[in-house]
C-alpha cells in the first residue's frame, strides 16, 4: 500500500468516527423526554367554514347562528367560562328599550325566564319575596316571557346549553399568538390563525368577538383607542369633559386630595392623578374606568366575609373616608337586586369600584401586562370592600350595613366567589366601513343597511380623577345622554374597510366613536351583532364574496326571519 493510500485510510477512519458519534448523539437527543414534543411534533390544524375568536356572549350567539345556517364553526376561546360579562356578574341587564332586542339575544333572556319559573331555582328566597325590579322594565316579564335580571351561574348555564344543543366545537384557554407568526393573510384575506399552544385554525371567514379586538388588530385592521376630539366627527360629548356631571359619580362638595388636608406640600392621596386636564372637547388616550361587577349575597348561609387582599393598605382609601365625612351616604345605591338575595354591584359615587386611570394601556398591552392590570383591579376592589367592612373610619351605619354582605358561596366557585371577567367597558374600536357617531346613537339619523338596534343611554364612566385649580379633587369623563329614540346599527360598523381585510367581522369592538360606543357596548347588543355577523359570514361564503360585498337584501331577509329587530 502506498503512503498516499495509507494517509487516505486514516482520514476516512477519523471521519467515520465523527459521523458515528454524531449519529449516537442525535439518537440520544431524540430519545430525551420533551425533545420530540418540542422539535418533531406535527402542528395541529383545525378547519371550519367560520372561525370565531372569543368566549363572550357575542361569540356564542355567532356560533349558534353559523350552525343554524348549516356551516361548520369553531370557537377559539381564550376564556374557560363562556358569556363574558353576561355570565361574569352583569346580571342587572342594561336593556334600554327591550322591544328592540330580538333574535338569539332575546332567546337568551327567554331561557332565563324559563329557568326562574322553576321552584328549584329559588334556593335562597321565595319568588314572591323577589322585588322584580329591572332597568325601566320588570325583571320577570310574564307578558313577553323574558327575564332581564339573573344570577351569573344561571346565565352561564344558558350559554352551555346553547353549546350542547347545537353541538358547538369550542376550544377553551386558547390564546391568539399576537406575534407576526400568529396570523396568515394573503391579498387581504385571513387564511389561518395560530394560538400560543401552536394550534392552527383555518377558515373561510373569521369573527373577532373579544372585548379587546386582538384578532382585528393582528389582521392589520385600523382602530382607535381613547376619546376622539369632538371635531373629528362633529360631536358634543366626546373628548375631555371637565365639569360635566350627568350621573352622581362626582364630588358634590369640596374634598381635599392631599395627605394632610389642605396642604399641597404633603403630597397627593393615592388614587388621585397629578396630571392637569386639557381643554374640553379635545381628544386623549384615556378610556373609561374598568371594574368587576361583583355578585354579593346577604344570606347568612351563602355569604363569606370579604377577604383581606395581599398588600392591603387602608391609606389608599382615605379619599373615601373624606367623602363619608362630608355626609355622603349612597354606598348601597348600586347594589342592584338579582334573584336569591344577591346583587349585581356596580360603581356608584365619587369613589367606588371603578379604578380610575389604571387601564389606559390595557387595550394594546401584552398578555402579561393585561394579567397584571386585572390583578391590580382585583386587589384594589377587594381592598375597597374589606375597608368598608372593617376600617374604623367608616361611619357606624355604613359599617353595620356592610357586615350583612359578602361574596356568594354558590357563584364563581372556582375563583373564590370572585367574578372571572373584568368589565372591559371599552378597549379598541375599529375604524370600519361605517363609523357609528353620536348623532347615530341618539336616533337622529338613518344609518345604511341596519343589522341590529340599540337604545341605551350614551353612557361613559369617569376616565380620571384630578386636582382642580381651587385645590380640591374632582372626577372627569362621566356622561349619560339619552337617545331621542331607539337607533339602528349599520352593517358597515361591524366590517373593516375592504382594503384592510375581506373576511373578518367584528361585532364587539365595533366601528364607533367613543361616545356612541357608550350606548352600543351593552351585552344584549353584542349578542345581536354576534348573530348578525355570523349570518353575514355564511352569506359571504355562499355568495363567494367578501364580507363588504354581501348582498344586503339577502342579509336583511335572513335577519328578519331570525327575529332580529332592524328598524323601528
Amino acid at each position: 500500500m502506498t503512503t498516499s493510500n495509507s494517509q487516505l485510510l486514516i482520514v476516512l477512519s477519523k471521519l467515520t468516527a465523527k459521523w458515528s458519534a454524531s449519529i449516537v448523539l442525535l439518537s440520544a437527543l431524540i430519545l430525551l423526554p420533551g425533545y420530540r414534543t418540542a422539535k418533531l411534533k406535527p402542528t395541529t390544524t383545525r378547519k371550519a367554514d367560520v372561525i370565531i375568536y372569543g368566549g363572550t356572549a357575542a361569540a356564542v350567539t355567532a356560533a349558534v347562528q353559523v350552525t343554524k345556517m348549516g356551516k361548520s364553526v369553531i370557537v377559539v376561546s381564550p376564556d374557560k367560562h363562556l358569556g363574558g360579562l353576561s355570565s361574569g356578574g352583569l346580571g342587572f341587564t342594561d336593556t334600554g328599550n327591550k322591544e328592540v332586542i330580538g333574535g338569539l339575544s332575546r332567546e337568551f333572556y327567554h331561557r332565563l325566564y324559563e329557568h326562574y319559573q322553576k321552584d328549584a331555582s329559588w334556593m335562597w328566597q321565595k319568588r314572591s319575596e323577589y322585588g322584580n325590579k329591572g332597568q325601566g322594565t320588570p325583571a320577570l316579564d310574564g307578558t313577553n316571557r323574558t327575564m332581564w335580571i339573573f344570577e351569573p351561574h344561571a346565565a352561564e348555564q344558558v350559554f352551555e346549553d346553547f353549546v350542547k344543543e347545537n353541538k358547538l366545537t369550542i376550544y377553551r384557554n386558547e390564546w391568539l399568538d399576537r406575534s407576526a407568526k400568529g396570523i396568515q393573510k394573503q391579498n387581504g384575506v385571513i387564511k389561518s390563525i395560530k394560538t400560543l399552544s401552536g394550534t392552527v385554525y383555518e377558515g373561510s371567514m373569521f369573527i373577532d368577538a373579544t372585548y379587546e379586538g386582538d384578532l382585528m388588530a393582528a389582521a392589520g385592521v385600523k382602530y382607535h383607542v381613547g376619546r376622539e376630539a369632538n371635531s373629528v366627527y362633529n360631536e358634543t360629548h366626546n373628548g375631555l369633559q371637565v365639569g360635566v356631571f350627568q350621573h352622581r359619580h362626582y364630588f358634590s362638595k369640596d374634598v381635599s386630595p392631599y395627605k394632610i388636608a389642605g396642604d399641597p406640600k404633603s403630597g397627593l392621596l393615592p388614587e388621585v392623578s397629578a396630571e392637569v386636564p386639557g381643554v374640553n372637547g379635545t381628544g386623549d388616550n384615556k378610556i373609561q374606568a374598568y371594574c368587576f361587577r361583583m355578585c354579593l349575597s346577604n344570606h347568612p348561609e351563602n355569604r363569606v366575609p370579604f377577604p383581606k387582599p395581599a398588600g392591603y393598605n387602608p391609606a389608599r382609601y382615605e379619599l373615601l373616608a373624606r367623602v363619608f365625612a362630608i355626609g355622603w351616604r349612597e354606598t348601597f345605591d348600586k347594589y342592584d337586586p338579582i334573584p336569591n338575595r344577591k346583587t349585581d354591584t356596580n360603581n356608584h359615587g365619587p369613589f367606588s369600584t371603578d379604578y380610575l386611570g389604571k387601564n389606559y394601556d390595557y387595550p394594546n398591552a401584552t398578555y402579561e401586562r393585561r394579567k397584571a392590570i386585572i390583578r391590580d383591579h382585583e386587589l384594589y376592589q377587594k381592598g375597597l370592600m374589606y375597608y368598608l367592612q372593617n376600617d374604623p373610619k367608616i361611619p357606624a351605619d355604613v359599617h353595620e350595613a356592610m357586615q350583612q354582605w359578602g361574596l356568594p358561596k354558590d357563584e364563581f366557585k372556582d375563583n373564590g366567589g370572585w367574578p372571572h371577567q373584568l368589565y372591559i367597558r371599552e378597549a379598541r374600536r375599529m375604524i370600519g366601513e361605517f363609523v357609528m357617531k353620536e348623532a347615530d346613537a341618539l336616533g337622529k339619523t338613518v344609518v345604511p343597511n341596519p343589522v341590529g338596534m340599540g337604545s341605551y343611554a350614551l353612557d361613559a364612566h369617569n376616565a380620571q380623577r384630578f386636582v382642580k385649580k381651587d385645590g380640591f379633587v374632582q372626577n372627569e369623563g362621566d356622561i349619560g345622554v339619552h337617545p331621542d329614540k331607539p337607533y339602528s346599527i349599520a352593517y358597515g360598523a361591524i366590517v373593516p374597510k375592504e382594503n384592510q381585510c375581506k373576511n373578518l367581522l367584528v361585532p364587539v369592538c365595533v366601528s364607533s366613536s367613543h361616545i356612541a360606543y357608550g350606548s352600543i357596548r351593552m351585552e344584549p347588543v353584542f349578542m345581536i351583532l354576534g348573530q348578525s355577523a355570523a349570518t353575514a359570514a355564511v352569506l359571504a361564503i355562499e355568495n363567494k364574496t367578501s364580507v363588504q360585498q354581501v348582498p344586503y337584501a339577502k342579509l336583511q331577509a335572513v335577519l328578519l326571519k331570525e327575529g332580529q329587530r332592524l328598524t323601528l
